[in-house]
């Protein structure tokens, strides 16, 4: 009896070591995968968590005449191309969204920028400026009150009004 169980036991940690050649790699979206099979080309060696025990990764051969570093990349094959297609879409795509929100941030200062300067004459022309508190009543700004609300106006004429803070 002892031997049939025996038996039983060796057979079936022989049949288990196929299931043992595990593959774990990290995804594009940096999920771990189990598999028994290779990891796909287009994962990167760096990503490869544990390879089963003497498995190599299949890698065609390099010419032997050109060294590495120089050597061109191959032509990508179909699904590369059209994966480098979609890559350089997004890149298109991320630069023309980075572009649109530049040419937002230049027209807001554009009109803070005249919206100051606008401020700075009526400042600067002597009249007398009131403003609502907040109780809803007309005051009127004294001389220090001006003094520092020209300043605040000077400071955003500096800040927005250059014209290297209208390409920021």
């Amino acid at each position: 009896m002892r031997s049939v169980v025996a038996l039983l036991m060796i057979l079936g940690t022989a049949l288990s070591w196929p299931a043992a050649a595990q593959w774990m790699w990290r995804d594009a979206n940096n999920k771990p995968v189990f598999s028994d099979r290779p990891p796909p080309a287009d994962i990167p060696d760096r990503n490869i968590v544990q390879r089963p025990s003497g498995a190599a990764r299949a890698a065609p051969p390099a010419p032997a005449s050109a060294p590495a570093a120089s050597a061109t990349p191959a032509p990508p094959s179909g699904q590369d191309k059209e994966l480098e297609q979609r890559r350089q879409q997004a890149e298109a795509a991320e630069a023309a969204r980075q572009k649109a929100a530049q040419e937002v941030q230049a027209k807001a200062r554009a009109e803070n920028c005249a919206r100051a300067r606008q401020n700075k004459a009526s400042l600067d022309s002597g009249i007398r400026i009131t403003r609502t508190n907040a109780q809803g009543e007309r005051e009127f700004l004294d001389d220090a009150q001006r003094a520092a609300e020209q300043r605040r106006t000077q400071d955003i004429i500096a800040r927005d009004c250059t014209p290297s803070a209208q390409l920021q």
